[in-house]
Parts: structure tokens; sequence; C-alpha cells
């Protein structure tokens, strides 16, 4: 088998693209609201991913964080189809510096949100590894979405 790639070091991330959903978006950082909860990227631009600041940039080691509105009230959003993401795909992560992380899907779980495994999702791995989260699940007008989609991705080469 091939080598795993070797990290990059820290270097802004600026857009994520997921080839096989047709997606090409632009990145915004995000930090943690009052209760430590990740904030989400703002709803008036659908189109934007959130990647958590406080975590790895693109290619470092580490379980580094992207999140993405599924829809809003005036229709799909950046990760509409991320549900259907398969097993293999690449999602490439820009940056900065001018070198892509390009990481690999392992499988797409859907976790209701009042049993969010934060330890699975978002806990260390040893490898530098990418989650990309969107809301699923049943929608309620008061409560949102009962659910989260988590695809979970692993660095397999730098560009």
């Amino acid at each position: 088998p091939t080598p795993p790639p070797r990290p990059l070091p820290r270097s802004r991330p600026t857009s994520l693209r997921i080839p096989a959903l047709g997606i090409d978006a632009p990145i915004t950082g995000l930090g943690l609201d009052g209760n430590q909860e990740l904030e989400t990227p703002p709803i008036d631009n659908p189109n934007i991913v959130g990647w958590y600041r406080g975590g790895p940039t693109p290619g470092e080691p580490g379980t580094a964080v992207a999140v993405g509105h599924r829809d809003t009230r005036t229709g799909a959003a950046v990760f509409a189809g991320l549900a259907s993401v398969k097993r293999g795909k690449q999602i490439e992560a820009r940056r900065a510096d001018g070198r892509s992380a390009v990481y690999t899907v392992d499988r797409v779980k859907v976790y209701d949100k009042a049993g969010f495994p934060d330890k699975e999702v978002y806990g260390p791995t040893g490898r530098p590894e990418l989650r990309v989260i969107t809301c699923g699940g049943l929608f309620g007008r008061r409560t949102g979405y009962t659910s989260n989609v988590v695809v979970f991705a692993h660095l397999t080469a730098t560009k």
C-alpha cells in the first residue's frame, strides 16, 4: 500500500471541493459560541463552508471539522447532497499557501442530535482526518433538524 502523505504545516483553508457532488465552495473560519458549541456558517450565504479555526487546518495532524448548511428558507444549500457521497470519493481542501489536502471518504453516518457521539466524531485518531457535517433527519419548524450527517475522511494526498 502507498504510505500515507506527510502532514502539512498550518495554513488557513480557503475552499472545499467535493467533485462527486459538484461542490466547490469558499471557506470561512468558525469559532465556538457561548455554549462552547461550534458556530454555524452565515445563513444568508448558504453556499459557504465553515471550518473550525480551533482545530487543524487542511492536511495538519488531527481531526479537522468543516460544516455547512443543508438548506435555508430560500432553498438548497452547499451540503444539500452530502449524505449521498460514497466511500472512496475525494474531498479537496485548498489552503492559503496554495497547497491542497486531499481526503478520501471512509464512511458516512447519520446521528441523532440528542445522542451525538462527540468522542467518535471529534476525537483524535492519530492521523490527519476530516469530518464534514451538515443537518439530517426530519425537520421541524420549531426544532430544526433532528440529526446530523457526518462524513468521515482521512488524508490520502497533498498537492
